[in-house]
């Protein structure tokens, strides 16, 4: 009765706020008027997290979270499509009057891991990965993306015949790739099958924002960069071929686990001894290794994959050809063969200079005395964001989510510990309010 009571407090200090929103004069008044909306919402919006963190679905299954999305904004009175790149979501905002299209975009999957957090919401979803069925967790915090955008858009929608141009929000499915994934197969999917399926073009996007929670920064921090963000993202494999014989035995035949170690171990020296890694940096690993079948047989065949990441475009293509070169020329010293198989997967994730430095003011006045920098140390992790930025200037944040004094020791995204600290994503809704209606009015609004 409480929450029920709570709710239709929040709903109406809701409606007050827009109401007051709509009937503003300036961008500055609608900005202030967006902040009290924000804060009514906020309970509604953690609600909502908690909802699809109770019941996340992995990449391309994101059934019942865009059912409920849907059925949100075709409650705000947007014009929603669904199916689109199979399961995301895209609804359009008209506003009252002309101006340019903005874009806002949150992602829905969750990831094949076994939650271990102990929240009273904690999931215990399962779902099929590859063939098999595997527990689900949301351990990147897309849960949030989806509950801060439905929040915005609430917001938004209540002050449409205030704003100038259209907003287009993109729930996107398979961020983090398809549950039936397989590197090489020449599928698109997530935030590269929109596109091609019109999500930036029908109305075309005049520029496009997102965020993404992360661990180890303090909780409401926004924390952004000019230029490369994010790190491009592509897989490799190496099959070393040699010829088998007993273990006994080794000069009567060709030992590619040998040749193997060491290929992995040259890998190695192309970063740190082949790259002028003053001017980005990249990585070379190794995920996996297989090979034998008993311990006294050589085998004919070791195969390992692993992954790539760089932010410079140039240095991407030279580390692809590097690692062919150093398998092939090390194997062939031990009298074996190795063939390498390089699949690109995420390009660098990089924000747009001139619309970072535009909408900077915007950023740090929605800071306010929360923290912030505009410097955040690059991340080798990967976003397929980079292929909306493909299509219009792109600004992406990170958003912070462990609470103060814990930065150091919060679990990472994708662990199994990982966790929200929820006072943090009303600076979320803020960012993206702020940023879209300054946008919409030709630059930051002031006071």
């Amino acid at each position: 009765m409480m929450h029920q009571k709570l709710a239709r407090a929040g709903l109406l200090t809701l409606a007050v706020a827009l109401s007051t929103a709509a009937q503003a004069a300036t961008p500055a008044a609608t900005t202030a008027a967006a902040d009290t909306a924000a804060k009514a919402i906020e309970a509604k919006m953690i609600e909502w997290r908690r909802d699809f963190h109770q019941h996340p679905e992995l990449g391309n299954a994101e059934v019942r979270s865009s059912k409920i999305i849907a059925d949100h904004l075709k409650k705000l009175g947007l014009k929603v499509k669904t199916g689109v790149a199979k399961t995301g979501v895209v609804a359009v905002l008209e506003g009252g009057k002309p101006g340019p299209t903005v874009a806002l975009r949150a992602d829905m999957d969750g990831l094949p891991v076994k939650e271990n957090s102990g929240l009273p919401f904690e999931s215990k979803a399962t779902g099929t990965y590859r063939g098999q069925t595997v527990p689900v967790m949301h351990a990147c915090g897309h849960d949030t993306h989806m509950a801060i955008l439905m929040a915005t858009a609430e917001i938004l929608a209540g002050m449409k015949k205030d704003l100038p141009g259209k907003v287009v929000f993109l729930f996107q499915p398979a961020e983090e790739g398809p549950s039936d994934f397989e590197a090489g197969t020449g599928k698109t999917w997530g935030a590269k099958a929109m596109v091609e399926q019109g999500a930036m073009s029908d109305p075309k996007v005049d520029a496009v924002f997102g965020l993404h929670v992360f661990s180890g920064m303090e909780t409401g921090t926004l924390a952004w960069r000019s230029g490369p963000l994010m790190a491009s993202a592509d897989s490799y494999s190496v099959t070393v071929t040699g010829k088998q014989t007993h273990g006994a035995l080794p000069w009567r035949g060709v030992d590619p686990v040998v040749a193997a170690a060491q290929v992995v171990t040259g890998l190695q020296t192309i970063v740190s001894r082949q790259l002028d890694i003053t001017k980005e940096p990249a990585i070379v690993s190794v995920g996996q290794i297989h090979g034998g079948v008993r311990y006294n047989i050589i085998p004919d065949e070791v195969v390992f994959e692993g992954t790539l990441r760089a932010f410079d475009e140039a240095m991407r293509e030279d580390i692809h050809k590097r690692v062919a070169h150093t398998a092939t020329s090390i194997a062939a010293a031990s009298g074996a063969k190795a063939e390498t198989k390089v699949t690109k997967i995420y390009d660098v994730t990089a924000n747009d200079p001139e619309l970072t430095a535009k909408m900077r003011p915007t950023l740090v006045r929605v800071a306010g005395e929360w923290p912030w920098t505009d410097n955040v140390q690059k991340s080798t992790g990967a976003e397929d964001f980079s292929e909306l930025g493909k299509v219009a200037p792109s600004l992406f944040l990170f958003l912070g989510i462990s609470k103060p004094g814990e930065e150091k020791t919060a679990a990472a995204n994708h662990s199994p510990f990982f966790f929200v600290d929820e006072k943090g994503l009303i600076q979320g809704v803020r960012a993206l309010t702020h940023l879209t209606v300054d946008y919409l009015h030709g630059g930051p609004a002031t006071n």
